[in-house]
């Protein structure tokens, strides 16, 4: 059997249903959001991902 036939494994993220959201930052938000990100153990991206979360739940409680 030959192993150019085998079809390959993915690695990364399982696919999920999402849009690439583009925007701009100034530099003190881009620190700041860059020290939660340290400070919790997770990348940038992941960090916007939950800060923008945060910010959500937090909008329906008010």
């Amino acid at each position: 059997m030959s192993t150019l036939n085998k079809p390959k494994k993915k690695m990364g993220r399982p696919p999920v249903e999402s849009e690439q959201l583009r925007s701009r930052a100034e530099m003190p938000l881009v620190r700041a959001v860059d020290a939660w990100a340290e400070k919790n153990g997770v990348t940038r991206a992941e960090a916007i991902r939950r800060l923008l979360q945060i910010g959500l739940d937090a909008s329906k409680k008010s």
